[in-house]
């Protein structure tokens, strides 16, 4: 039997079965290196923003709404800064400001926040009267008063999102951490919790599982081939 490469697809009667199991044999996951992307946010700039924060929020002893917006206007990756010491994803940060001000935010919304900071993570923003700026306002409201509370005193049958190490007693929990730094165990039990990589890996999944449509599409746009790129679930009429 013909390798896929020696094959002739000329022949009507060649058996494509083989051929194709050939490749799926080949097919393999490698879950140990994922896609950057060009919205990937590297270490040095993460921390340029935490420092932006901190200084806003004069080592944070004054976290709140006007800080952290001074600190977002001067660097936009602060507010993922706040967002991971919260600990929220996006769409969780958006149904949190939307019930504590009424200000409707869409996952959808606060994914398209999050984006447009990753891509350009450093650029200086400016505070408007836009529905975007609304809606950041509302984020970082609703943020500073659930990090000021902190978790309390829930049943011993539920887990706060906020019994972190930073955020348990709210303030008084993140400012110790702040000055003197995090015991390395405790760092090693969040990163349990949380997933290394783990906003990462949420951003770039779908690009993990486009690995071969994206090696066809090449090959077709070179060779001036028409295509269609059905949307998630996608239907067409004809096709099973």
């Amino acid at each position: 039997m013909p390798s896929r490469f020696d094959a002739d697809y000329g022949n009507p009667a060649l058996d494509l079965d083989p051929l194709i199991d050939e490749v799926f044999a080949e097919l393999k996951s490698n879950f140990m290196e994922m896609p950057r992307g060009v919205d990937f946010i590297d270490y040095h700039t993460f921390e340029k923003g935490y420092q932006t924060l901190k200084r806003a929020t004069k080592a944070f002893t004054k976290v709140d709404a006007s800080a952290v917006e001074a600190a977002y206007a001067e660097a936009p990756i602060a507010l993922i800064v706040f967002r991971s010491i919260l600990g929220l994803t996006p769409p969780e940060w958006a149904y949190l400001a939307s019930e504590v001000t009424g200000t409707r935010i869409t996952q959808g919304a606060a994914r398209n926040i999050d984006r447009e900071i990753r891509s350009a993570p450093l650029a200086p923003r400016t505070f408007g009267q836009t529905k975007a700026a609304e809606r950041v306002r509302a984020l970082i409201f609703a943020g500073v008063q659930s990090l000021q509370a902190g978790a309390g005193k829930p049943p011993a049958s539920v887990l706060h999102r906020l019994d972190k190490a930073d955020t348990r007693d709210g303030l008084r929990s993140l400012r110790p951490l702040a000055d003197l730094g995090v015991p390395y165990p405790v760092l090693l039990y969040e990163r349990f919790l949380s997933r290394p990589f783990a906003s990462h890996r949420d951003a770039v999944s779908e690009r993990v599982g486009e690995v071969v449509e994206a090696a066809v599409k090449d090959v077709l746009t070179a060779a001036r081939i028409s295509f269609r790129e059905t949307k998630r679930a996608e239907r067409i009429h004809g096709f099973d």
